[in-house]
């Protein structure tokens, strides 16, 4: 069943700018969605914590720090610690988001509102974009503009254009395997979804188990996503803060 986003445009200095609304909600309740969890889950720090949210965000927290120290000396990476902990968080819950249900309004366009906001290509590759930008600002930090750019050229001159195409390429990898992965997950959720709704009892009774089936192998997915995407974001950040690039 074809489906439609509900949009905004604005005329920004005679450009059209469009916003996907179905989109930035869901940015934004993933964000709230975030907050919340680790405002209540770290309010009552204890230094022996008793309750589970306190220990399960003990174990995200060395989780990303073991990410990081295998990536980089903990003396260079521990400052991504809390960038990486957030980042984790956010696509995790930003691709889990469609697993329970979807909302299509019941228009003429099938309007759908409520979807995993990892599923639109434009948030997956800004999202890489960030992250490619962010090493490149470290990198000239950690090393200077004139030694950055000469690693470019470094062993060979000739190496450069291919060192520079890497860079999209590092871009474009980043943010289409984690739009991918979501995107597909759930177009087959709402495959089966549809099958349930809509083929009676027989299609309901042989759509519910691969249904179930699906949203757990897809929190899976979700969860393998959001430590790839963090993993390939630390050793980009490895790579530039050292000088052999």
């Amino acid at each position: 069943m074809e489906h439609g986003t509900p949009t905004y445009t604005i005329d920004l200095f005679g450009l059209p700018v469009m916003f996907d609304l179905s989109t930035s909600l869901m940015i934004i309740i993933t964000c709230l969605i975030v907050f919340f969890v680790f405002f209540f889950a770290t309010r009552k720090i204890a230094v022996r914590p008793t309750g589970k949210p306190q220990v399960l965000v003990e174990a995200l927290v060395n989780f990303v720090k073991g990410m990081i120290s295998s990536n980089m000396a903990w003396k260079q990476g521990g400052k991504f610690h809390f960038m990486a902990i957030t980042l984790i968080a956010f696509i995790f819950v930003a691709n889990i988001l469609g697993i329970p249900f979807t909302i299509i309004l019941p228009d003429e366009e099938h309007t759908l509102w409520w979807k995993s906001p990892t599923a639109d290509p434009t948030v997956t590759l800004t999202l890489a974009g960030l992250m490619i930008v962010l090493t490149h600002y470290y990198g000239v930090k950690a090393q200077g503009m004139g030694n950055y750019v000469k690693s470019y050229f470094q062993p060979m001159w000739f190496m450069a254009p291919i060192k520079f195409i890497e860079e999209f390429t590092y871009n474009l990898t980043l943010g289409l395997r984690l739009y991918g992965n979501i995107y597909a997950g759930e177009i087959l959720l709402l495959l089966l979804v549809s099958l349930i709704t809509t083929g009676g009892i027989i299609g309901a009774v042989g759509g519910f188990i691969p249904l179930m089936a699906w949203q757990g192998f897809k929190l899976f997915i979700s969860a393998i996503q959001a430590f790839i995407f963090v993993m390939l974001t630390m050793v980009y950040l490895s790579h530039k803060l050292s000088d052999d690039h």
